[in-house]
C-alpha cells in the first residue's frame, strides 16, 4: 500500500486554536482575544455577553485583558463578542 504523505501541523494550529492573538481596544479597556473553531472547543462555558451557554463544538472568542497573565480569560460566542460595545452584559434589547 502507498504511504501517504502528511503535512505537519503546528500543536495550535493542529487543536483548531488561532496561533496568535490579537487585540482590540474598547470602552471597557484593551483586550486580547483569540478565535476558537469547533474542533478545540472541549468543554462547556458560559458566555458573559448573553450569559448563556457555549457548547461543546462550537466556535467562539476567547479573549483577556491586555497585559493580563491570562487568568481572567473569557468565552464568548463569536456574536455576542463583535457586539459587545452596542449592548450590556446578559442585555438582550
Amino acid at each position: 500500500m502507498p504511504r501517504k504523505n502528511r503535512r505537519l501541523r503546528s500543536p495550535e494550529r493542529g487543536r483548531g486554536v488561532s496561533a496568535d492573538s490579537s487585540t482590540v481596544e474598547g470602552p471597557d479597556g484593551r483586550f486580547q482575544f483569540r478565535r476558537i473553531n469547533g474542533s478545540a472547543a472541549e468543554k462547556t462555558y458560559r458566555c458573559p455577553g448573553c450569559d448563556l451557554t457555549i457548547r461543546p463544538g462550537t466556535p467562539h472568542v476567547v479573549a483577556w485583558a491586555d497585559g493580563g497573565d491570562g487568568d481572567d480569560r473569557r468565552h464568548w460566542h463569536t456574536g455576542c463578542w463583535n457586539a459587545r460595545d452596542r449592548r450590556r452584559p446578559g442585555h438582550f434589547g
